[in-house]
């Protein structure tokens, strides 16, 4: 099918999850392009990411078919990020009802308010892993039963619910983004909050892996092409860079001058050790530093292409050291944190990784 032909300079944009780290960013994206923008934000939620920015709020969430007429009514595009993003377990039945339900209502709501085209974000995790060593692209399928996360299945069982709409006339891209670093990240994100952890010096030890990091705005740059360029009924994967986890601490330790942790968690004990965080997390309200998702991320396939996205949208990622510095300058400038040494940020943009 042929591009959408909408402009990526102008229009009605509509946004869910647009408080989020990657909703903001991506509304601070489309304004500055000249995009007038909705923004729906859960009723009672903090503004403030959104604090200067010219969008109209919408208020209520992806439960409420209500608000999400209102939302869609004579939009262009439509990028729904709203989602439950969860490493703690026991969240089963608002997974479902957030990221599978939700995700259904929003395209369902698209389709009746004739919007243009819906922009959905899925994840990395929503793809069925490979074997390792198999590089993950777009033609792994959606698969919940080939995925070992539930954060990760209820992504997948969404994305389908929405491609199932899709069948009946919808316009939809799907992007499927890695793990985002940078600025603006107010709630914190869950790397945002690995990176504080480790600028505070409260991080005492880590659990060996790897993992596919991306600069949050690289993402947002990517979905607001994806929504003029991208194919109809099309995913492309929004990656960045694959880091060790000893190579991200080493970033870490050059940019704030602390010593990133020795002591390693070793595999056979790093399962148990994130079921007491996770009980210890329950008990305390706090998120848990380490759970098994997040072991089971480490250790998972992360060779990951974004070759689709560099060859059909012209997608590029600057280097994941970028990120990172970006999101320790924004934390330190909102004296969140402080560093031993000022935190480089390129002024260029300076190489980029490609696919």
């Amino acid at each position: 099918m042929a591009h959408l032909g909408v402009a990526e300079a102008g229009g009605l944009a509509a946004v869910t999850g647009a408080t989020g780290h990657i909703g903001n960013n991506l509304v601070r994206s489309l304004t500055t392009k000249g995009w007038r923008v909705r923004c729906l934000v859960m009723p009672g939620d903090d503004l403030y990411p959104l604090t200067g920015l010219p969008v109209a709020i919408h208020r209520g969430d992806v439960r409420d078919e209500g608000a999400l007429a209102g939302l869609c009514a004579g939009v262009d595009v439509v990028f729904h990020l709203a989602s439950l993003v969860t490493i703690t377990p026991g969240n089963s039945r608002l997974l479902e009802d957030i990221n599978v339900r939700g995700a259904r209502r929003v395209a369902e709501a698209c389709l009746a308010g004739g919007v243009r085209r819906m922009v959905h974000t899925s994840s990395i995790h929503a793809l069925a892993e490979p074997l390792p060593g198999t590089v993950i692209d777009e033609e792994q399928p959606f698969d919940p039963g080939a995925i070992g996360t539930a954060y990760g299945r209820s992504k997948a069982r969404g994305t389908l619910e929405v491609l199932d709409v899709a069948r009946r006339g919808l316009d939809v891209v799907v992007v499927c983004p890695t793990g985002t670093i940078g600025p603006h990240d107010y709630r914190p994100s869950p790397l945002g909050r690995l990176i504080l952890d480790y600028a505070r010096g409260s991080l005492r030890a880590y659990v060996d892996g790897a993992y596919d990091f991306v600069d949050v705005r690289d993402v947002t740059a990517g979905m607001v092409t994806a929504s003029s360029r991208g194919r109809a009924g099309c995913a492309y994967i929004l990656s960045g860079q694959r880091l060790t986890v000893r190579e991200f601490l080493a970033c870490l330790e050059e940019l704030t001058g602390l010593a990133a942790p020795r002591l390693k968690v070793p595999s056979w004990c790093a399962y148990p050790a994130a079921a007491a965080f996770s009980a210890h997390g329950r008990l305390t309200g706090l998120p848990p530093l380490l759970t098994r998702d997040t072991v089971y991320t480490l250790s998972s396939n992360s060779h990951i292409s974004c070759a689709r996205a560099h060859r059909e949208l012209d997608y590029r990622a600057r280097p994941v050291r970028e990120a990172i510095a970006a999101a320790l300058a924004w934390f330190r400038d909102g004296g969140m944190v402080k560093t031993r040494r000022p935190v480089a940020t390129p002024a260029t943009r300076g190489g980029r990784v490609g696919p």
